[in-house]
């Protein structure tokens, strides 16, 4: 799970470097992280939506707080498409934020395997440290 894991983050790893290296093209390159970074954050909210499915042990009310957790990184991310890189990065950098929250809050409740808040709190991490290098260093090139 964890090579995985990593594996995620290549795109977001090599996208900043280029964005940082190839000056020429830092808005292609801001923008394809944007949008990489659009579509991790609506995956990792789908992750909630199989947890409200498969996990036993939810009562109706956590199972009904999973469900409707799901769609809100997508609903973070769709909007962060639309705008500059600046802007993408406000939302979805507290996006990933609240998510890693909410996966802290469900674990409490929940037996998950050992390596998966761990894991989650490295990706969330790297992840978040390239959207915001991007998003602070695209301030005033709109």
């Amino acid at each position: 799970m964890a090579w995985l894991g990593y594996g995620g983050l290549i795109p977001f790893v090599v996208l900043t470097a280029a964005f940082l290296l190839d000056h020429h093209h830092g808005l292609l390159w801001s923008d394809a992280l944007i949008g990489y970074g659009a579509v991790i954050l609506s995956f990792v909210g789908a992750l909630h939506w199989a947890f409200a499915m498969t996990l036993p042990d939810l009562t109706d009310q956590q199972r009904t707080a999973r469900f409707a957790w799901s769609v809100v990184p997508a609903l973070l991310a769709w909007p962060a498409l639309l705008v500059d890189a600046t802007m993408a990065s406000f939302l979805l950098v507290p996006g990933f934020v609240a998510h890693y929250l909410q996966d802290r809050r469900l674990v409490r409740s929940q037996s998950l395997p050992d390596w998966f808040l761990p894991l989650r709190f490295r990706l969330t991490s790297v992840a978040c440290l390239c959207l915001s290098v991007v998003g602070v260093l695209s301030l005033g090139q709109v």
